[in-house]
């Protein structure tokens, strides 16, 4: 239960509607724990029958704390017996008369009943609306604060987990600590409030007849049915996990699938495809019904104690004469006070589930901010754009460095491509300058200031990045070319597409700049979407832009335009080209040679191929591929 504490603070903005619905439970609990016993015991026997007078020595008047019988002689008289004076001893006595009632004692009785399942009702209406309100937004609350979270981790940490496991963990998990709350906000105040209840009528009833030691007798099963509750507990902690982990492993499937629907289609892998996700189903059904075993074996657990339990207050009501009426209100009281034995064992079963869940998004909502706004940034406005790299060393794995003691500078307005071998760094190297990552050794510098001590809001404001599988959501072309500058007038978007030799096949659409491109821009071709891409970053028209192969899936014509508009948009900024193609870098006038993680040579192209021999060799290999 102390785990959940900290998550308390979600329920503060509904806490008027909470304590509504808990007091609602409260009434709920009274209504039922208190009315049905003494129903039983008081109203009922003033009107069928009389209480047949108490055995000598069993009936504990004396013990009697206060009198419910006399309350309840003033409202309804008991029925009596009316013996004939003139029968001999030996007649049989007559059948006890009935009470001569009013017409309001009569509705009295009649209606009692239904006032109590009417407030119990209308009590259990307004805590289950006003409780699953509250719910719904612990539940609101929960999944913003962890999506905001996945906004501001490193993308190291996306490395790690894969987009259908955080998925899950967003979806599932969240939906099922949402319950759990919703639970306990419940059923912790609902059903200890029958619990007592009842306990306190069978008390009252068990004291009035006989004293302590019923009391005693009628109590002995109620603690007793806490161990089930908790040996199931213990068991059920680890199957959640087990299942949360594998409902994430199948929405991880999902993911995969539909993200290479292409592929399938292409390799014929449907088949294939369909056993994988059988297996996993049968894994996760597995996982489920262990769930199951151990959450449904509770209920009879409880119900054969709360058996034993009757079995053995009968058993002891006959043994020293407990007259019916007090019998049947004990019993009836009894028999209530388990039904919230169960609920609260289903609240201790929902809470292993929701400690398994939470630890799962725990995971999430503490993975260290590792980049993050410095304490007291350094105040910039637009940049010029001098990049320098001063002995840089990074890893995404400790020991598998991926750059090794990398230093160099990129003047403003420098147009320098970045090539060797894959895997070679060119792209770590590019993702360090907006500070995607923060290097193990060493400083990345902006005009001479380290990123890490610029806000990332500001750095990266100037600068623009087209990666070479660029990213358009699932909205207008005009929505997504103005995510480039937020603000831009019409005029502008349209240029920025101009620029781009975007506008032309823009307009060829029925809707024109308001066309959905769709999923991940499933509607638009590959060149189309790059082409839009690259509309977006002239937009921001950012000091600093970072393409990576931004025009490999171009046609020829399109790519010579493209790098004619480039000529014109690199005027004053500073590019960085993550070069595949050479024939991207004609007009690099830096160009720096990466090779195992390190810069092994820089200079042009013509420095290069005269003096460096992987350059050669890579420009060499690829000159005679595209013969």
């Amino acid at each position: 239960m102390r785990r959940f504490l900290p998550y308390f603070k979600y329920l503060r903005k509904v806490r008027g509607k909470l304590i509504a619905g808990v007091l609602c439970g409260i009434l709920y609990g009274a209504a039922g724990g208190l009315g049905m016993p003494l129903m039983i015991k008081y109203v009922i026997p003033r009107v069928l029958l009389p209480d047949p007078a108490p055995v000598h020595g069993a009936g504990a008047k004396g013990h009697r704390f206060f009198d419910l019988d006399r309350f309840f002689d003033r409202i309804l008289p008991p029925a009596t017996s009316q013996p004939a004076a003139t029968e001999p001893a030996a007649a049989p006595a007559p059948a006890p008369s009935r009470p001569r009632l009013t017409t309001w004692q009569v509705w009295t009785i009649a209606m009692w009943l239904p006032v109590i399942f009417i407030i119990r009702g209308v009590a259990g209406y307004m805590n289950t609306y006003l409780i699953q309100y509250s719910g719904v937004r612990i539940l609101e609350e929960i999944r913003i604060d962890y999506f905001r979270k996945l906004q501001s981790l490193p993308l190291a940490f996306f490395h790690r987990l894969s987009s259908g496991e955080l998925i899950s963990r967003g979806l599932n998990d969240t939906n099922q600590l949402q319950n759990t709350l919703t639970v306990i906000s419940n059923d912790l105040v609902k059903q200890p409030a029958t619990l007592l209840s009842t306990i306190a009528a069978m008390a009252i009833l068990a004291y009035q007849e006989q004293g302590l030691v019923l009391v005693l007798v009628c109590l002995l099963t109620v603690p007793v049915a806490v161990f089930p509750i908790r040996y199931v507990g213990k068991k059920l902690v680890t199957r959640a996990i087990q299942l949360q982990a594998q409902t994430g492993t199948i929405t991880d499937r999902f993911t995969e699938n539909l993200a290479g629907v292409k592929e399938v289609r292409a390799f014929g892998l449907e088949r294939h495809e369909i056993d994988r996700f059988a297996r996993l189903s049968g894994l996760l059904v597995r996982a489920n019904m262990k769930v199951v075993k151990y959450a449904q074996m509770l209920t009879p657990s409880i119900e054969i104690l709360s058996a034993i339990g009757i079995s053995i207050t009968f058993a002891y009501a006959y043994r020293y004469n407990v007259h019916s009426g007090s019998f049947l209100g004990i019993l009836a009281a009894l028999f209530l006070s388990y039904e919230p034995l169960k609920k609260l064992g289903a609240v201790n079963n929902e809470l292993k589930r929701g400690s398994a869940s939470l630890q799962r998004l725990e995971a999430v909502l503490n993975e260290p901010e590792t980049i993050t706004d410095p304490a007291r940034p350094v105040t910039v406005g637009r940049l010029r754009g001098d990049v320098a790299f001063d002995n840089v060393e990074f890893a995404y794995n400790p020991g598998e460095p991926v750059l090794r003691a990398v230093s160099t500078r990129i003047p403003a307005g420098t147009i320098c491509a970045l090539v060797g071998p894959s895997g070679a760094g060119k792209t770590t190297f590019a993702n360090l300058v907006p500070r995607f990552y923060d290097p193990g050794v060493g400083r990345v510098m902006v005009d001479g200031v380290d990123v890490r001590s610029l806000r990332l809001a500001d750095l990266r404001r100037n600068i623009a990045v087209v990666s070479q599988d660029p990213v358009l959501f699932n909205d207008t072309i005009y929505n997504n070319l103005l995510l480039g500058r937020e603000g831009a007038s019409r005029e502008d978007v349209e240029e920025a597409a101009r620029s781009a030799y975007a506008h032309e096949f823009i307009t060829q659409f029925p809707q024109g700049y308001d066309t959905q491109v769709g999923e991940r821009g499933a509607k638009v071709s590959g060149g189309q979407k790059q082409r839009l891409a690259l509309a977006r970053a002239f937009l921001r028209n950012a000091p600093i832009l970072i393409l990576d192969e931004a025009t490999s899936a171009l046609d020829s014509e399109s790519e010579a335009a493209i790098q004619a508009a480039q000529a014109k948009l690199v005027v004053g900024k500073t590019v960085i080209i993550i070069a595949h193609r050479f024939s991207t870098i004609r007009e690099a006038s830096l160009i720096l040679v990466f090779d195992r993680g390190a810069i092994v040579a820089r200079g042009d192209h013509a420095q290069l191929y005269s003096a460096n021999e992987l350059y050669r060799a890579l420009y060499d290999r690829q000159r005679t591929e595209a013969v």
